[in-house]
């Protein structure tokens, strides 16, 4: 298994980036506020967990070893695949999930796009005794301007499994509210009010 990754940043997506390791470019899937924290050609350095299928093999990275923590612990809940857990880990930042968790939050946790009131109460009563709330991570995300923003926005929601008719509205409405916020925050913003749809 692949634990961690180091080396230059070849290519920065809202939803993955691609590092150069020994002449390999490996493509990981990463939270917007990591993918934000990287600058393309600098050195970066992931932990990372493999997720192994039957049609693929994919690398999910992670800056803090506490929010790769929580990533394995969301996949515990029945229901709750990787895809899901990154969302989740991109829509809640570590100390707001593990408010919610803990604090027994059903409508914050329904923020989480593909995550319903009985799937939400099954997170809060599986995991309550097992979270503790990680550190802050403190990532800023980057700013990107132009039209970029909103085809970023759309491959990163299309990426987490919604279709373009669902994407454009909520693209729509948070760069029209404030173009200028970082990427992350766009896409947390995005992904707030599909959860609430």
């Amino acid at each position: 298994m692949i634990a961690s990754l180091r080396g230059p940043v070849l290519h920065i997506a809202l939803d993955h980036v691609v590092i150069e390791c020994a002449g390999v470019g490996y493509r990981v899937q990463v939270a917007p506020t990591t993918a934000g924290s990287m600058s393309r050609g600098a050195e970066a350095s992931l932990l990372t967990s493999m997720v192994v299928r039957e049609d693929s093999m994919t690398l999910y990275g992670f800056t803090d070893p506490e929010v790769q923590e929580l990533f394995h612990l969301l996949q515990t809940v029945q229901g709750i695949g990787p895809r899901l857990a990154l969302a989740a880990i991109a829509v809640l930042d570590p100390r707001e999930m593990a408010r919610a968790i803990t604090g027994g939050e059903i409508k914050t946790l329904c923020l989480i796009p593909g995550v319903g009131k009985r799937v939400a109460e099954r997170i809060h009563v599986e995991l309550k005794d097992k979270i503790a709330a990680p550190a802050e991570t403190g990532a800023v995300g980057a700013v990107v301007t132009g039209g970029q923003v909103e085809q970023q926005l759309m491959e990163a929601l299309e990426g987490l499994g919604f279709t373009t008719r669902q994407a454009e509205p909520a693209v729509a409405a948070v760069v029209e509210e404030d173009r200028d916020r970082p990427v992350g925050e766009l896409l947390r913003a995005a992904l707030r009010m599909l959860g609430k749809s």
